[in-house]
């Protein structure tokens, strides 16, 4: 059967901190991680419990920093069902050293932590030029970029789309646009000027679907808008569990409830195929035959 949903942002923490010691960025764990943890097996249980068949695992830099051996143990664990998004520090010299090894382990994409959770402010390194090996590594290895930022960094992100035009870009949670002047959604201008550039994605989680129906915001508004500027093909979603309150099983139906007003193929891309794209390894195998 044909995978019909696909995570691409769920996080876990293993309960055996001597086996994945705890080395949050910043050194100050989140609040989530430490109140709400949900081990690779709790994933699963979820997972199971509403029909999710697969996910990209996004590495919690919050609770491990750059050590992402919780992750690569999860995708060898179910290399049919996950794979995952790897961290490191963009601007060390050896960072496609670390790049080449997460990247043997299993891990298919990267992510860059420079806003939310425990950083309060936006970080101003995104587009600083010691990046760019990293970056040139990505296109190299074909490892997809998910940029945790605010819509602030909007500016370096088109800097390094347009660099690195061969990278795809994911953008976390739309990169926070404000919604809630509603319709035309001006105040997300930035977001759509992003619409032009081709490596540029953007994922749909609980924070979107939450801000999309504040003030004269409405999913049946903000979403075949963003269809229509980026194409169905160029959004994903991501369940941010169990970062964002509520269940997995809430979590999706939430998701489902605010993109019913797309066309049922504008979903099968945003839920499953959109994800195929961006992690080729959670391609169905019969599709590889």
């Amino acid at each position: 059967m044909p995978t019909t949903t696909t995570d691409i942002h769920p996080h876990i923490i293993s309960n055996d901190p001597a086996r994945y010691p705890l080395a949050p960025l910043g050194g100050h764990q989140s609040d989530w991680s430490r109140t709400r943890p949900v081990t690779l097996e709790g994933l699963v249980t979820a997972m199971d419990s509403c029909g999710v068949q697969k996910a990209a695992i996004v590495q919690a830099s919050t609770c491990y920093g750059h050590d992402n051996s919780y992750v690569v143990d999860a995708v060898a664990a179910y290399p049919n069902r996950f794979t995952g998004v790897f961290s490191v520090d963009a601007l060390a010299p050896d960072a496609p050293q670390r790049m080449r090894y997460w990247r043997a382990k299993g891990l298919t994409g990267m992510r860059l932590f420079t806003f939310g959770s425990t950083i309060s402010e936006q970080a101003d390194w995104l587009d600083d030029p010691k990046s760019y090996p990293a970056w040139a590594c990505a296109g190299e290895l074909g490892v997809s970029i998910c940029l945790q930022m605010s819509a602030k960094a909007i500016p370096q992100a088109i800097r390094m789309a347009e660099r690195f035009a061969k990278v795809c870009i994911i953008l976390d949670h739309c990169a926070r646009p404000e919604l809630s002047d509603g319709p035309p959604y001006n105040a997300a201008a930035s977001l759509f000027a992003l619409a032009r550039y081709s490596n540029v994605y953007l994922k749909l989680t609980p924070r979107v679907f939450s801000e999309c129906r504040r003030g004269k915001a409405m999913p049946e508004t903000f979403f075949p808008r963003l269809v229509a500027e980026f194409g169905a093909a160029r959004l994903a979603w991501g369940s941010n569990y169990p970062s964002s309150d509520g269940s997995l099983p809430q979590l999706l139906a939430m998701a489902r409830q605010s993109l019913a007003c797309l066309s049922a193929a504008d979903q099968d891309w945003v839920f499953a195929r959109t994800a195929q794209t961006l992690y080729p390894a959670l391609v169905d195998q019969e599709d590889n035959r």
